[in-house]
């Protein structure tokens, strides 16, 4: 079992398009985000969901997305958060 945690693209935009039904910020379906909770799901399937988020993104989209998402792996969580008292 592979033990390395994949971190939740979740990046506090919980918004859904009515149209798609898709996330505003990660692009995820509820029964996608749903999986993610789960703590069965294995690595390989969130991979795999990642991939796939991205796909469904648009340019201006992914672009935000990246950077909001890898903020939150190199510091653990969201710099610029809607819940963060000091915003630069």
């Amino acid at each position: 079992m592979n033990s390395l945690k994949i971190i939740s693209p979740c990046i506090s935009i919980c918004k859904n398009d009515p149209g798609t039904g898709y996330c505003y910020g990660c692009a995820r379906t509820e029964d996608e985000k749903k999986i993610w909770k789960n703590p069965d799901t294995n690595n390989e399937w969130k991979k795999e969901n990642l991939n796939t988020i991205m796909l469904r993104m648009k340019e201006s989209q992914l672009k935000t997305f990246k950077q909001s998402y890898d903020e939150k792996l190199e510091f653990g969580k969201l710099v610029y958060s809607k819940n963060s008292k000091k915003k630069p």
